[in-house]
């Protein structure tokens, strides 16, 4: 998600490394990275030189300082920190305003009309959206009114049943009488919300849009939200502008984000059209329609990440809270085995794509971000190799690691190889050591405000950790799963570690015990 823009703006910071102020002529430098960046990304071409002259005015009229705080406090603060923190702010103000949350106010219940193109996703979001009413403790009506896409209104009906939410239908080829009657029948039977699943087309289209308004004038939206597939890119402008005018939407729904590398509908949508984008689909998950938050996305373009999204995302994704307490410390007093490892894997798979939580740490401003996809196919080996092990296996990790009979049958009720095993095995002794490591550190930290690590007080503060020494720590390989970039884990989640040489780290210690003995010796001549 939103690697172009984010490598955009990692080169025009990089462009004023080095610098000791903002003038005219490196700004401008940076900004045509940036203005590359925003093109090749899908945003506007309109909204992207709005956004860079408003860069431009606000840098140009800073007064850079160097050094922030004061005492111990004291930090330096580079020309590319002010220049961040000026893109940080405009984007921000480019994908927010209005109000992110939806009316639902007034007599009788309220109701929500869904409209955009075939294919944006529209009754899947309907679907999700109801699912999240529900968990508010509303009680939502699915009305199915697609009728010209085959299959559409059993789709939704799947879906209601999987969620246990009703979904209304009738067998009639008018959908403004289907939508009216859904109401009314919302009404009768103590629903207090409405969700109108309507059609849509390969392109915006007159009758489309005639229905869409009598459907409007009959049942009186409190919202009308349009469903946009952000993976269209510059087109998501035109279709959201045709709507806006016919109907005067309320706000946007951007589905399949964690898909699109490229993000330039979320920064184009509401410059154009004025109206807040309030969810994001994030996955093909139920649960997988969050908030839109524009100072997170601005944070993860920026590379920064979005630690408050990490923590919503755990916390989601923990059944049992006090379990998971009791095993992190467990594993942080040196207690960790495969049965704690694979929790971890499936807190992680629920989680969402690696690739999207990776994108949620706050390492990778200066280029750490792994090239490439992540990919997901080593949590699904490592899971089944454990699967295939006994109880006492999986609570006494030393039972396999010293007995080869034991590893073969483990490869062979897997349909793994040897080398895929001893990777497992190597990757969960470098984890070990890992959580080892930070159980020996003082103070609480990230790690310490996920739900089921509140009272690991001892947990280091892993935004402030080094990424090479976590990596040296597990024992100078790897800790990750064979991903790209070197992205591990540490307390269930993936960090990125860079490889360095245990042999290197010896030999620098070695050197240093010389050098100790020979200056013994000479201060006792």
């Amino acid at each position: 998600m939103l690697e172009v823009l984010t490598k955009g703006f990692r080169a025009a910071r990089q462009r004023l490394r080095g610098e000791t102020a903002l003038t005219e002529a490196n700004i401008d430098s940076a900004l045509r990275d940036l203005r590359r960046a925003l093109l090749e990304g899908d945003v506007s071409l309109e909204v992207a030189k709005r956004f860079l002259a408003r860069v431009k005015e606000e840098a140009l009229g800073q007064v850079v300082k160097l050094k922030a705080g004061s005492g111990d406090q004291e930090v330096r603060v580079s020309v590319g920190d002010h220049f961040t923190r000026i893109c940080q702010e405009e984007l921000t103000a480019l994908m927010g305003g209005g109000d992110p949350t939806l009316n639902l106010e007034g007599k009788g219940p309220a109701v929500i009309l869904l409209v955009g193109l075939q294919g944006s996703g529209k009754t899947t979001t309907a679907a999700k959206l109801a699912r999240n009413l529900k968990e508010e403790g509303h009680r939502p009506l699915l009305v199915a009114a697609d009728i010209y896409r085959p299959a559409a209104i059993d789709q939704l009906k799947l879906l209601g049943e999987r969620l246990s939410i009703p979904v209304f239908s009738e067998d009639s080829h008018d959908a403004p009488d289907i939508c009216k009657h859904g109401v009314a029948h919302a009404r009768a039977n103590s629903h207090d919300v409405v969700l109108l699943d309507t059609a849509g087309r390969l392109v915006v289209d007159e009758p489309l849009m005639r229905e869409l308004e009598k459907i409007a004038s009959r049942t009186k939206p409190n919202e009308t939200l349009l469903i946009c597939d952000a993976m269209i890119g510059q087109e998501a402008v035109t279709t959201a502008s045709a709507f806006h005018e016919r109907l005067e939407l309320t706000g946007a729904i951007l589905t399949k984000m964690d898909g699109d590398a490229r993000g330039g509908a979320a920064l184009s949508v509401r410059e154009v059209t004025g109206v807040p984008i309030k969810f994001v689909g994030m996955g093909e998950g139920l649960d997988r329609l969050e908030p839109f938050r524009p100072d997170a996305i601005a944070s993860r373009i920026l590379g920064m990440g979005d630690v408050d999204g990490l923590m919503n995302d755990f916390a989601r994704a923990v059944d049992d809270e006090a379990k998971a307490e009791e095993d992190a410390r467990r594993a942080l007093q040196g207690e960790f085995d495969f049965e704690m490892f694979l929790d971890q894997i499936q807190t992680l798979q629920k989680m969402g794509s690696l690739g999207d939580l990776v994108s949620k740490l706050p390492f990778f401003q200066d280029g750490g971000m792994p090239e490439g996809p992540i990919d997901d196919s080593e949590f699904r080996k490592a899971k089944t190799l454990i699967q295939s092990m006994t109880g006492a296996e999986r609570r006494r990790p030393g039972l396999v690691e010293r007995d080869a009979s034991r590893r073969r049958r483990i490869c062979k009720g897997s349909g793994s190889s040897p080398k895929e095993l001893k990777e497992l095995l190597k990757k969960f002794q470098m984890m070990r050591n890992l959580m080892g490591m930070l159980g020996g550190q003082a103070g609480g930290g990230l790690m310490s405000r996920i739900p089921g690590m509140k009272k690991a007080s001892q947990l280091a503060q892993l935004r402030n950790l080094d990424p090479q020494a976590l990596a040296a720590a597990g024992g100078g390989a790897n800790p990750g799963m064979g991903l790209p970039g070197g992205a591990g884990m540490a307390g269930g989640l993936p960090m990125p570690g860079p490889r360095r040489s245990a042999k290197v780290d010896r030999g620098k210690s070695k050197d240093k015990r010389k050098a100790a003995r020979k200056a013994r010796k000479r201060s006792k001549r």
